[in-house]
């Protein structure tokens, strides 16, 4: 009883009291009200989980007015590091494209040196198809190097080809032998290669087995490629400069191939 003779107020006079449920946590970011769900990815890799999230996400419908859903964590880093790694392999094939136009003072020729990369991207993607490997970027950096060994090799058959063509050679001839000449070179380069990535590709060895993905890709790259280059490459150099002039494109009059050689 209160002083003045009035009873004292009470709880349930102003409320109600029943159980409930609340958060127990309250998360924000940059100050806007967030919700994480986190899982542990077990058996599978960490792109497949992203495109299987991506599908809930969609078979959710879409979200309410204002509400957004994007991924954290280890998704987003792996999605720009494949961009980049893609990019960077675009950017790659485009600058040796122009050095090998600026080398052998000729499109036609860089030309036929780029068609190879094809062979080693489907030997790459073929054999990690074979062996059950992801593309990842273990893969990837296997792949820009079987990229590099075998336009090496296209540079050491084309380059030898042109030289019997502006011996005076028939263009067929000279694709011929230029291919014969460089079997043995391109043979070991590219077997050496190969068995030296076999204990990666096997992972043989200790702290070897996340590498895996590289070795398999240089494997299958080379193992295309090196048949393409000695078998296709030569009909693509004989069609592509088929009519070309056995005249060189340079400008420098200290060049005796040049159309504008001055002798004094």
């Amino acid at each position: 009883m209160m002083q003045d003779g009035r009873p004292e107020p009470r709880l349930t006079d102003i409320a109600v009291l029943k159980p409930g449920t609340m958060p127990g946590l309250i998360e924000r970011y940059n100050g806007e009200r967030v919700m994480s769900l986190t899982a542990n990815v077990q058996g599978i890799t960490l792109g497949e989980a992203a495109r299987d999230l991506r599908t809930a996400i969609g078979q959710a419908g879409v979200p309410p007015r204002g509400v957004s859903v994007s991924f954290r964590g280890q998704i987003p880093p792996l999605e720009q590091t494949i961009s980049g790694l893609r990019t960077g392999l675009l950017l790659a094939i485009l600058v040796i494209f122009l050095l090998l136009a600026a080398n052998f003072q000729s499109f036609r020729l860089a030309l036929a040196i780029i068609l190879t990369i094809p062979a080693v991207l489907c030997g790459v993607l073929l054999m990690l198809r074979l062996t059950g490997t992801t593309l990842n970027i273990q893969s990837f950096m296997g792949a820009i190097m079987a990229i590099g060994i075998a336009v090496a090799n296209s540079i050491l058959l084309v380059s030898f080809a042109e030289r019997f063509r502006r011996e005076g050679r028939p263009l067929f001839e000279a694709a011929r032998e230029g291919a014969s000449s460089r079997l043995r070179a391109i043979l070991m380069t590219a077997t050496a290669m190969i068995f030296g990535m076999v204990p990666m590709a096997i992972g043989m060895g200790e702290g070897i087995s996340p590498s895996e993905p590289l070795g398999r890709a240089v494997i299958g790259g080379l193992l295309v490629s090196t048949f393409a280059t000695l078998t296709i490459l030569p009909s693509i150099y004989a069609i592509i400069q088929r009519g070309a002039s056995i005249t060189s494109a340079s400008l420098n009059p200290m060049d005796p191939a040049s159309r504008y050689y001055d002798a004094k």
